[in-house]
């Protein structure tokens, strides 16, 4: 009681007061935040080597016309050079006067030489800033990063947007990508096996077409200028059917798109993705794979594959009864076995010849048994005997 009777005699003049000290207090402070007309957001990043250090390209959402036209989200590229990734983004928050903000940062793309002297150094500013999602993705690609965020894509106004749509679930399961983040990426460098992989991108130009066509972004730094009344432009698209797979942080091969599709397969990712085989297109039904390790004697790994899948093609006319079903013929199971067989065989040659442990067998030894680890774990991956057992079964 004695509190309400204080405050009501407090004279109106103080609470006039203490209200316009509030509203100053509020209105003044932005409370830690940064105003967005001064952040950037940067949707992804492209690293480069340069001979002092680091070339960091940011693609940098900006907003269009409000018009119907030229609505929805465009962005500029701008990069800053330094000896290290931090110095880099100082030198664009410098350039520009916006705070780089890497929170929306859904994709970090390595330039082809930075990939191959190493990926880590390159990596060290993203994997210690807490802004940036573990669920970033990574891909190399080739020739520069900058080249390729520059680029003007066919598919979307802005080229990380396009490139993103390569790693899409849909892609994953058609077992031709294999994508990994930043996350995976630093697991397996910095577990035993020391190696891992990323997705390997290329660009194809297009034919020119004209302005209002989902290619017609607007221009910035390093990428295709706008042009106006129809004048035509260069479009290119993006693919990434092929995988470059890391030692110790380093480049050390590419797999082709037959290999990218066997390692897909023994990781057990592909639903609906299809398989050639004498003259016939295969869908996938179901798929189960596995990479497993013994150590006895001597190291063996076993690469297992077992697929379902039903007809969906055919190279050559069909008779209408052929037309109406879908059952695979065992000379067909065949052919789909043999070629797989051969393509999971190149994958272990590839992986051996570039000292990748991509099927992490060195952890899986570690795991089991650091007694076979510490005997097993200097074994050259060409000196361990494989055994390759692929089985492909039409519907019943």
């Amino acid at each position: 009681m004695r509190i309400k009777r204080f405050f009501r005699s407090l004279p109106m003049k103080i609470w006039v007061i203490l209200a316009a000290i509030l509203i100053l207090t509020f209105f003044s402070n932005d409370f830690g935040l940064v105003d967005i007309q001064k952040t950037a957001i940067i949707l992804a990043a492209g690293v480069d080597r340069t001979e002092g250090g680091f070339a960091l390209t940011a693609q940098i959402a900006v907003p269009k016309g409000t018009d119907r036209t030229t609505g929805g989200t465009s962005s500029i590229e701008i990069t800053g050079e330094g000896a290290t990734v931090s110095d880099c983004l100082s030198q664009i928050y410098a350039k520009t006067g916006w705070v780089p903000k890497l929170v929306f940062c859904d994709l970090i793309l390595l330039g082809e030489e930075t990939a191959q002297t190493g990926a880590f150094d390159a990596l060290d500013f993203f994997l210690r800033n807490e802004y940036v999602p573990d669920s970033c993705l990574l891909a190399v690609c080739e020739g520069s990063a900058a080249d390729m965020l520059g680029a003007t894509s066919a598919i979307d106004d802005t080229s990380s947007l396009a490139l993103e749509k390569l790693f899409s679930d849909a892609a994953k399961k058609s077992g031709r990508v294999m994508t990994t983040t930043l996350r995976e990426f630093a697991i397996g460098y910095y577990g035993v096996s020391e190696s891992g992989f990323m997705p390997y991108v290329r660009m194809q130009p297009q034919k020119s077409g004209t302005q209002g066509g989902a290619g017609g972004s607007e221009s910035g730094s390093g990428g295709g200028s706008g042009a106006g009344g129809g004048e035509s432009q260069s479009e290119v698209i993006f693919s990434a059917e092929q995988t470059a797979v890391f030692a110790q942080g380093k480049m050390t091969g590419i797999l082709s798109d037959e290999e990218t599709l066997a390692f897909s397969m023994l990781e057990g990712n592909v639903y609906g993705g299809t398989v050639p085989a004498d003259g016939v297109t295969l869908s996938v039904l179901k798929n189960s794979g596995s990479v497993s390790v013994s150590a006895e004697e001597r190291l063996q790994a076993t690469l297992e594959i077992s697929l379902q899948v039903h007809l969906i093609s055919r190279a050559s006319p069909s008779s209408p009864e052929n037309i109406a079903t879908d059952e695979v013929t065992g000379e067909e199971e065949a052919a789909a076995e043999a070629l797989l067989t051969a393509a999971v065989a190149r994958l272990w040659e590839r992986c051996a010849q570039a000292d990748c442990d991509l099927f992490q067998l060195r952890r899986t030894l570690y795991r089991r048994s650091p007694e076979d680890y510490g005997k097993w774990k200097d074994t050259p991956l060409s000196e361990i005997e494989t055994i390759v057992r692929v089985s492909v079964q039409g519907l019943e």
